[in-house]
C-alpha cells in the first residue's frame, strides 16, 4: 500500500482577452478496488462554480464556465490517493474453448460492443490485421496471450515524443512506428479488438519519481494504459509502454472507448486571439 501526492496546473495564456469560456475537466481519481482518493481539490482562477457529474462511462466531470473578460485561465487539481499492488492473476480461467466461444458469442459481443468497436483512433486497417494476426493465439490461454501483445507492441515500437501528435491513429503509428504512451495505448486496443478481448483507454499518473534508469517516461507523469476483460475475472491493466502489467505506481483517472472519451481538460471560448497551454503535473510519493 502506497499514498501519492498528485499536483495538476492547467494554465491557458490568451494574446487577446477571452470570455465566455466552457470547460469540462476529467480529473478526479477513481476510487475502486486498486486505489482509494481520500482527498481531492479543484480550483480556477478566475474563480468559477462547478457543475459536476458521471459520464456514460462513470467518469467524474466538473464542468465550469468563465464568462468575464479574461487573458489567462489556471485549473489546480490536488489529490492524494491510496493505491495497491495490482493481483493479476484471474480469479477463474475457462478452457481455451469455453473462452473463445464465451468471447465469440452475440451475448458477449453486445455487452461489451463499445470496447469491441472500432474508433476514430483504433480503426482496424490490412496491414493491422496483418499484425495482430502473426501474435498467434489459437491454444494460448488469455492472460498469456495479453502479455504477449503487450510485449510485442513494446519490442516493435519505439517510444518518441516528436513523432506523433493528439490526432495520430493506429494507422499512422504502424507505418512510423513510433509513439508516446497515447499511441501505444490505442494500438493494443485495436490488436485487442480484432481478437475479440474488450479493451479500454485509460488515463491516468505514473509515478516514476524513485526509478533510477529503465524505459518509463520520467518527463511526464500524465499517462495512458489499457484494461482488458477476462471474463470471470474483470478488467485488468496493462502498460505496453513501459512493457508491464500495472502496479501502484498507476493512479486511474478514468476510461473510455478512447482518447476522446476521457480527454482530462476541454474546452471552448470566444475570442480572436491565439492561445498557449502550459501543463504542470507533479505526483510524489507520501511517506
Amino acid at each position: 500500500m502506497k499514498k501519492l501526492e498528485i499536483t495538476h496546473i492547467t494554465r491557458y495564456s490568451y494574446t487577446d482577452t477571452a470570455q465566455d469560456s466552457v470547460n469540462e475537466i476529467r480529473l478526479t481519481p477513481l476510487t475502486d478496488n486498486r486505489q482509494s482518493c481520500y482527498h481531492h481539490a479543484i480550483t480556477t482562477e478566475p474563480v468559477s462554480a462547478f457543475f459536476t457529474y458521471s459520464d456514460y462511462f462513470h467518469n467524474r466531470v466538473h464542468a465550469f464556465t468563465v464568462n468575464k473578460l479574461h487573458r489567462e485561465l489556471t485549473i489546480k487539481m490536488v489529490s492524494t490517493v491510496v493505491t495497491h499492488e495490482n493481483n493479476n492473476n484471474p480469479v477463474s480461467v475457462p478452457s481455451l474453448y469455453e473462452d473463445k466461444t464465451l468471447r465469440s458469442g452475440d451475448e458477449f459481443q453486445n455487452e461489451y460492443a463499445e470496447y469491441l468497436l472500432p474508433t476514430s483512433y483504433t480503426g482496424l486497417t490490412p496491414e493491422l490485421k496483418a499484425y495482430s494476426d502473426a501474435i498467434l493465439d489459437d491454444g494460448v490461454p488469455l492472460y498469456d496471450l495479453l502479455q504477449t501483445i503487450y510485449t510485442t507492441i513494446n519490442r516493435d515500437f519505439t517510444y518518441d515524443v516528436s513523432a506523433t501528435s493528439v490526432q495520430t491513429t493506429v494507422g499512422e503509428m504502424l507505418k512510423l512506428r513510433r509513439g508516446v504512451c497515447q499511441d501505444y495505448s490505442h494500438f493494443m486496443i485495436t490488436i485487442c479488438r480484432e481478437k475479440s478481448i474488450p479493451a479500454r483507454y485509460v488515463s491516468g499518473y505514473h509515478f516514476v519519481g524513485d526509478l533510477q534508469g529503465g524505459s518509463a517516461d520520467f518527463t511526464q507523469a500524465s499517462h495512458a494504459w489499457v484494461e482488458c476483460l477476462i471474463p470471470g475475472s474483470g478488467w485488468f491493466g496493462y502498460d505496453p509502454t513501459n512493457n508491464c502489467e500495472v502496479n501502484w505506481r498507476y493512479i486511474k483517472l478514468g476510461h473510455g472507448r478512447d482518447y476522446n472519451d476521457i480527454v482530462p481538460v476541454k474546452g471552448v471560448y470566444r475570442g480572436s486571439g491565439t492561445q498557449d497551454l502550459e501543463v504542470i503535473v507533479d505526483v510524489k510519493l507520501v511517506e
